[in-house]
């Protein structure tokens, strides 16, 4: 039985959490500043992160290989498992050929791309993200972006982004559920604190899609706007997490902005929309003419639909929107349909991962549950994309080989992606199981009553680690719970802390900036993807630390009690 010791080198947690943070490090620095291609960075932080474990912490070698090869698998299933069938539901569309109606659909609301922006990375991606999570809002909503005249590059940014804002509850607010098991502490409390918390995010980013699509003049021309759409979200959010129900939240917050988007456009007509929209043609000829690919790099991405002028009928329009109506309806029974729900909970495979499990404890010497891999054949979010697809090819009249046909070319430009969600998860099943994320988390919280203001930073690792806040929440929940009673602070508060902090990390894990990169046709060049929204991340990280910390003190009143 292998326990992991929280202070192995020199007995010091300072010293230990330095070199704990050595994988971490190694993949920033890689993608960041040495631009290397994700699934090389990815490889070599496992390598850093297996010598680490074996070296300091005294893991048995053959512990470390089956650690990351459990890691791996989940990378490919149900993490790529999602993905694969999200981008095949759309290349589906553009064979068919009625994807491009659905840009014409969208332009028929409003053909400034600002407000495309806003429409679809911002309230169509949290709708996703309300439903499905797990990179599949970041695929989808790239691709679309892309088919509307949006710069790979730009697209990509755009929707990391976007994705903030409903991650705290997305996949039906699974990550506050899974701190509430984790903890003891009532999930619906702790998503009532995330929602005086998130909120305040999801009123800005509207504003700082638009800052990125167009600069100041965008902001200056779109501010009226992208205010009104992210104040409907903030306060569907705030709303329906406080007093209806944490796990619809998003669905509803995501639905309050687009209509606030269709109906104040009703009635305002922004200004500008013809110098944004000749911008980003320009853009997107030059972009053409010149690409720049690493050399090495796969530039293929997904298929770009082809601009045509036909006029839309009402059954073309209906057809243009038919897979993305199938997702919400699929999605939403399965999910929200308490009898189905629970059935399919009853299809998951718990498999014990052969000679790790019952071979790892945790660091307070209980028996690790992490070592148990969940195949989710058919509840997992990918199987029902794969259901969709398969419902949208045979409605589009599509035959057996064109569908097998995408989706071995699907396969085929996925494949760096699956090679680098796979190391991420292996580094991530490596660091967790070796104990190396715990060191750095008992580090962090040592801080005592100034634990408050740096507790989003464990969230924010997590999920920049891990790509996904719910797995953010199972490493640090319970973690933020007694640090939290140690220093005399509100565990919820912290929990909550945790779950908000993740939000601003996902856009910067190499997980979704292997999604983005590779939906818009940017696949070797993650590292610049990485380096244009890592300040944002990093902004938004200062933000929620100072709201956590007066929540914690002067504004303590903000928080609500059980």
């Amino acid at each position: 039985m292998y326990t992991p010791d929280l202070a192995p080198v020199a007995g010091s947690l300072l010293w230990s959490s330095l070199v704990a943070l050595l994988p971490l490090v190694t993949i920033f620095v890689t993608l960041g500043a040495l631009r290397w291609k994700a699934h090389w960075a990815g490889l070599a932080a496992v390598v850093v992160a297996a010598l680490v474990a074996i070296a300091a912490y005294g893991m048995p070698i053959h512990l470390v290989g089956l650690s990351a090869t459990q890691g791996f698998a989940f990378g490919l299933f149900p993490i790529m498992w999602i993905v694969v069938n999200a981008i095949w539901l759309y290349e589906l569309t553009v064979r068919s050929g009625r994807f491009d109606d659905l840009r014409l659909v969208i332009d028929a609301i409003s053909d400034d791309p600002r407000v495309q922006a806003i429409i679809i990375a911002f309230c169509f991606g949290g709708l996703l993200e309300a439903l499905a999570g797990f990179g599949a809002p970041v695929a989808i909503t790239g691709v679309m972006l892309m088919a509307v005249g949006f710069t790979a590059m730009r697209a990509a940014g755009v929707v990391l982004i976007a994705n903030t804002a409903p991650v705290a509850f997305g996949a039906i607010a699974i990550p506050i559920i899974t701190a509430g098991n984790l903890t003891g502490i009532d999930y619906q409390h702790i998503g009532a604190i995330v929602g005086r918390q998130a909120p305040f995010l999801a009123l800005f980013v509207p504003l700082f899609l638009v800052l990125l699509v167009d600069g100041k003049r965008g902001v200056k021309q779109l501010w009226p706007l992208a205010l009104t759409v992210g104040g409907a979200f903030a306060v569907a959010q705030f709303v329906s997490s406080n007093w209806l129900s944490v796990e619809l939240t998003d669905i509803v917050a995501s639905l309050a902005g687009l209509a606030a988007a269709v109906l104040m456009l009703q009635v305002w007509k922004p200004q500008g929309g013809q110098d944004a929209l000749a911008k980003m043609q320009a853009e997107r000829e030059h972009e053409s003419a010149d690409p720049v690919t690493p050399d090495g790099a796969s530039g293929g991405g997904v298929a770009t639909a082809q601009r045509t002028s036909v006029a839309l009928t009402p059954a073309r329009v209906f057809l243009a929107l038919f897979p993305y109506l199938l997702v919400v309806a699929i999605f939403s029974v399965a999910k929200l349909w308490r009898p189905l729900t629970d059935w399919l909970s009853t299809t998951d495979v718990k498999i014990p991962w052969p000679g790790l499990d019952g071979n790892i404890s945790t660091a307070a010497g209980e028996l690790s549950t992490s070592t148990v891999y969940s195949f989710q054949w058919l509840s997992s979010p990918g199987t029902m994309l794969l259901i969709t697809g398969i419902v949208v090819a045979l409605v589009y009249k599509m035959s057996a080989a064109d569908m097998v046909g995408v989706y071995r070319e699907t396969l085929v430009k996925l494949r760096f992606a699956i090679l680098t969600v796979g190391f991420v998860l292996a580094l991530a099943y490596v660091m967790n199981q070796s104990g190396q994320t715990i060191t750095i988390g008992t580090w962090i919280a040592g801080t005592g009553a100034a634990f408050a203001f740096f507790s989003p930073i464990l969230g924010w690792l997590g999920t920049a680690v891990t790509g996904s806040d719910t797995s953010a929440n199972a490493l640090f929940a319970t973690l933020q719970q007694a640090a939290a009673e140690k220093a005399g602070l509100d565990p919820a508060l912290l929990v909550a802390a945790n779950t908000s902090g993740g939000v601003v990390g996902k856009m910067i894990s190499p997980q979704n900036l292997t999604i983005a990169a590779t939906a818009v046709g940017l696949v070797g060049r993650e590292s610049d993807i990485f380096r244009k929204v890592i300040w944002w991340s990093l902004g938004m990280l200062a933000a929620v630390c100072l709201l956590v910390g007066l929540q914690s003190t002067v504004l303590s009143w903000m928080v609500p009690t059980l």
